[in-house]
């Protein structure tokens, strides 16, 4: 159950995908694709934001 009352069920349904990819979504094992992060942030009224890094983390090599 979520902060809003939804199961699992009910947001998959409502995002129009699976309920096992909400589920993988809350376990956190896996990475979720964009379009599926996408499906579940639309109806939940939510938009991603890509947004510059910090200056200390814009190189690869300093993440590495």
């Amino acid at each position: 159950m979520s902060k809003r009352g939804l199961t699992r069920s009910q947001l998959a349904e409502m995002c129009n995908v699976k309920q096992p990819v909400i589920a993988r979504m809350e376990s956190d094992i896996h990475s979720p694709q964009v379009d599926s992060i996408l499906k579940v942030l639309t109806p939940l009224g939510y938009a991603l934001q890509i947004v510059p890094m910090q200056e200390k983390h814009k190189s690869m090599k300093d993440i590495y």
